[in-house]
């Protein structure tokens, strides 16, 4: 149910290691990865789109080849070089081969680009990347034509689908038109098992008295709320609540943390994102 967030077991982790994603994998956990797309149309697991502030390379992702990705080392949360290289999607069958996956076990590919960055190679590629474990991989992006594509191209991967992205959960928030929300999401990706909802639009919504959890539960989908970044007493309210909505998932920064949260315990103060964001407060929240 705590979503290892970029592959993060605990706060203080380095993104996107080899080490986190089969450990999670064996213990059933779900995780998410990023994925964009490299010079030779294949997949890199990064966030970004350039390798500057992640890793020890430069450039653009788009731009580099496979074999100067594979050689680069990944960055902790400091800046400092890891022992722990970038991975390409290219590269998980094989990181997988022997390893003893959990029944459980999910990996979310997120997508990070949209339709217009694919092309029949890198579809190709998608394709026979994921092919070995595809049960276990379930793929997300905020772009509704670019998880038909790639989907469609990959028999057996779980579908899912972002609809907050390009502003639709701010306008959603600010006309309070959480029903015409639910509608387009769905219509958009009708095949997606999972929609993927910001928390803040999640709370926004309920307090103003709609259920967006509940509505797409009655649509047949499974909602995963992201993110917490930084967990403590702050947070406490936020995830009682997203409990108490019966979110499917939460994605987190800290599932580690998250996991041994005592819900019951009192909030440090009422501090959090939803209320922040009506007084008009600009302050970062930990619940996003």
């Amino acid at each position: 149910m705590l979503k290892w967030h970029r592959g993060r077991r605990r706060a203080d982790d380095t993104a996107f290691t080899a080490t986190r994603i089969v450990e999670g994998m064996r213990l059933g956990a779900s995780i998410e990865i990023d994925l964009v797309i490299h010079a030779e149309r294949g997949f890199a697991v990064l966030h970004d789109r350039t390798v500057d502030h992640a890793t020890t390379g430069t450039g653009v992702v788009s731009a580099l080849p496979a074999s100067y990705l594979r050689e680069l080392s990944l960055r902790d949360n400091r800046g400092r070089p890891v022992d722990e290289h970038v991975l390409l999607l290219e590269d998980l069958t094989e990181l997988f081969d022997g390893v003893d996956i959990a029944p459980t076990a999910s990996l979310q590919l997120d997508f990070k680009e949209d339709d217009a960055a694919l092309d029949p190679e890198a579809v190709a590629v998608f394709a026979r990347s994921v092919a070995p474990h595809a049960r276990h991989y379930i793929l997300s992006c905020g772009d509704a034509a670019a998880v038909d594509t790639l989907t469609s191209a990959a028999p057996g991967i779980r579908i899912g689908y972002d609809p907050c992205h390009h502003g639709a959960a701010d306008a959603a928030i600010r006309s309070g038109d959480f029903d015409g929300f639910v509608d387009r999401a769905v219509a958009a990706s009708p095949e997606a098992e999972m929609v993927y909802l910001e928390n803040r639009l999640i709370l926004a919504a309920d307090h103003r008295g709609h259920d967006l959890i509940g509505a797409f539960h009655e649509r047949g989908r499974l909602v995963d709320g992201y993110t917490v970044t930084r967990v403590g007493p702050r947070v406490i309210p936020d995830i009682r609540r997203l409990l108490e909505l019966r979110v499917d998932q939460i994605t987190t920064d800290d599932p580690e943390a998250l996991a041994t949260l005592d819900l019951d315990a009192p909030a440090r103060d009422s501090g959090s994102r939803l209320v922040r964001w009506i007084r008009g407060s600009s302050r970062r929240s930990d619940v996003q």
